[in-house]
């Protein structure tokens, strides 16, 4: 048992390195962000799923930020409906490439 223990333990820990080697690429996102800019390119944009809100730029923010944010959407820490479909489709690249292009924008 300690032994299925450990494994699972380093299995973890190269998951978590593997994901922290990833390089977002902000040419790739150009292919990506389709998706995207139908809300959060547009100033003053809102939306009224599920509810009235006032959907954010995301251009300039940080790239961590743009990342820890997908990720928590993507596991359901975050519950907009939307985002949560979004993001539950995109691999750890598209989420990197996606926050590289968002946090190069002005």
């Amino acid at each position: 048992m300690k032994k299925l223990f450990a494994f699972l333990a380093l299995a973890g820990l190269a998951q978590v390195s593997a994901a922290a080697d990833i390089q977002g690429d902000a040419k790739a996102a150009k292919n990506k962000v389709a998706m995207c800019v139908g809300c959060h390119g547009i100033a003053g944009y809102k939306a009224t799923f599920p509810e009235v809100y006032r959907v954010p730029m995301l251009g300039g923010q940080s790239e961590k930020y743009l990342v820890a944010a997908l990720n928590a959407y993507k596991k359901g820490e975050r519950n907009h409906p939307s985002m949560v479909g979004i993001a539950k489709g995109l691999s750890d690249q598209d989420i990197a490439d996606l926050a590289a292009y968002y946090a190069q924008q002005k």
